[in-house]
């Protein structure tokens, strides 16, 4: 598992954390819109996004594929990008990473 815990799906296989410290790669989706979309059309679908994900039956499909919904803003998302953008441009850097 790459992610930073245990999957509740496998208990038995040790997250990859267990044995080097701090390592985490999980994939994850969230729900965009173009940067000018009102503020209350970003609301309303935040609103309803996070409804369905708390909505039992898809949440137990999700689980289904051990998939975790997180529920938030969009700010929250926004933070999200930056952290996720932030933490792989130092992979890449680290790695020397090219395109090709």
């Amino acid at each position: 598992m790459t992610s930073a815990q245990r999957s509740a799906a496998l208990p038995d296989v040790p997250a990859i954390a267990e044995f080097v410290p701090s390592y985490e790669a999980s994939a994850w989706y969230g729900v965009g819109c173009p940067k000018n979309t009102p503020t209350e059309i970003v609301k309303n679908l935040n609103r309803e996004v996070n409804a369905s994900l708390a909505d039992p039956t898809l949440k137990g499909r999700l689980t289904e594929f051990d998939a975790v919904p997180l529920v938030g803003s969009a700010l929250e998302l926004g933070a999200l990008l930056v952290d996720e953008t932030e933490k792989w441009r130092r992979v890449v850097k680290f790695a020397s990473i090219k395109l090709e």
